[in-house]
């Protein structure tokens, strides 16, 4: 292939919306490796970690079993040929599996058009989704809020569904174990032979449960070293005494939270280190519902000891709250509490939507500006105004400019006549 159409290509799936991923991913393969289905399971969306694309009749029978037994043929960074089940049927299948320094990585498996497979074409799809990935595990730990809000919404709905569906197949297969074991029964063979596939089932279902509880969460503890490990070389590198205390704790954070809670940490961290502060210390603890994120830190100005809006707009969705103690040469103390549950969700007003650039575009929109005239206001470039305008809309939930326009005005929005 032509590299510069590779670099479009890549450039391409790296610009996909998550949803558009795994089709973007396909449609590049299938330059050089035809294939009639793909799976994917990853360990960084706790909304839908299985998703499929192509011939329906293959993907529409993938179940979460089959990727789970698929991901044991994997080695990360290489494309793997292996016969095994996909879509309810044994096949040749084409393994790809991730393991970024950041993130839980992720698997898809290839139903190839042909059995006879160059193998140049398998080094190229192995790298192709060593970069899909790492990016999309980067995108995965800070994520927009509204993504966020979503996922912890639809992860809590999964989970209580996975309760209640197991809490009835549980009874219903402890049932029927009893009359199976029932001495009335002649036919010994028949009894112990459905017994043990009863058993099995038994046993399958609260796998099916324990892996779905691995994909939407992960221990607090492990949480916190990722955090750990991602702080490592600002803090091995740095004159200043930075102290990360964990929770010591196993219990699990939902995934979303703890991509916030390490998003905030970082964050707060940053802004210690920017206030000339001698000494930094970071923690986290569980305390009943809710995770408290702690960043003290002995700078003498606290003037500046306000988290950022952009660390705002993380935890807000989420229904956390700052609690902020700073005296002034003394140090600041601030705490993120998280709930760890689904809260209701806040009545947000349209502009609330928008974050601060896309509020500044706006305005230029409200006062009759072109794109042009915008990105030099901005010192942007037009092709990047062009995309914030795209958002606004769709935040907006309008058409046009001319409606964002009107909306803006008669929401009042902050700098619309400067």
């Amino acid at each position: 292939m032509d590299p510069l159409s590779v670099l479009g290509q890549v450039e391409y799936m790296l610009a996909a919306p998550r949803p558009e991923l795994l089709p973007r991913f396909s449609e590049t393969a299938a330059a050089v490796l035809p294939h009639r289905a793909a799976a994917m399971e990853t360990g960084d969306c706790s909304r839908l970690p299985i998703k499929v694309h192509g011939d329906p009749e293959i993907t529409g029978l993938v179940t979460s079993a089959e990727l789970r037994g698929l991901a044991a043929f994997g080695v990360p960074g290489q494309a793997v040929v292996a016969d095994g089940t996909l879509g309810g049927k044994r096949r040749k299948l084409v393994v790809l599996t991730s393991a970024p320094v950041i993130g839980k990585g992720a698997m898809i498996a290839l139903v190839p058009d042909e059995d006879d497979i160059e193998g140049g074409a398998l080094e190229f799809v192995a790298k192709l989704w060593d970069i899909v990935s790492v990016n999309a595990a980067q995108r995965a730990t800070d994520p927009e809020p509204a993504v966020l809000e979503s996922n912890i919404a639809a992860a809590t709905a999964r989970a209580r569904a996975i309760t209640d569906l197991g809490q009835t197949h549980a009874t219903t297969l402890a049932s029927l174990l009893s009359v199976l074991r029932s001495r009335r029964l002649d036919d010994t063979v028949a009894r112990r032979t459905a017994t043990d596939l009863a058993a099995a089932a038994l046993v399958e279902l609260r796998s099916t449960a324990d892996r779905d509880q691995e994909l939407s969460a992960e221990p607090a503890s492990s949480a916190f070293d990722t955090l750990a490990a991602q702080l490592d070389p600002l803090v091995r590198h740095n004159d200043v005494t930075v102290d990360l205390a964990g929770p010591g704790d196993e219990r699990p954070l939902p995934q979303d939270i703890a991509h916030t809670a390490r998003t905030v940490t970082r964050g707060l961290v940053l802004t210690a280190l920017e206030r000339e502060s001698t000494r930094v210390r970071a923690s986290w603890r569980l305390d009943g519902q809710t995770l408290r994120i702690t960043v003290r830190d002995d700078g003498q100005d606290v003037a500046d000891a306000v988290p950022a809006t952009g660390l705002t707009e993380r935890i807000t969705p989420l229904g956390g709250r700052w609690e902020i103690d700073a005296v002034p040469g003394w140090g600041a103390t601030i705490t993120a509490v998280l709930p760890l549950g689904v809260q209701e969700t806040p009545d947000l007003r349209p502009l609330d939507r928008l974050n601060p650039r896309e509020l500044e575009v706006l305005a230029g929109i409200a006062r009759g500006k072109r794109n042009r005239q915008i990105a030099e206001e901005l010192m942007l470039t037009e092709h990047t105004v062009k995309f914030h305008v795209r958002k606004i809309l769709g935040k907006l939930e309008v058409t046009s400019r001319g409606e964002a326009a009107i909306l803006a005005r008669e929401l009042r929005l902050e700098s619309v006549g400067a």
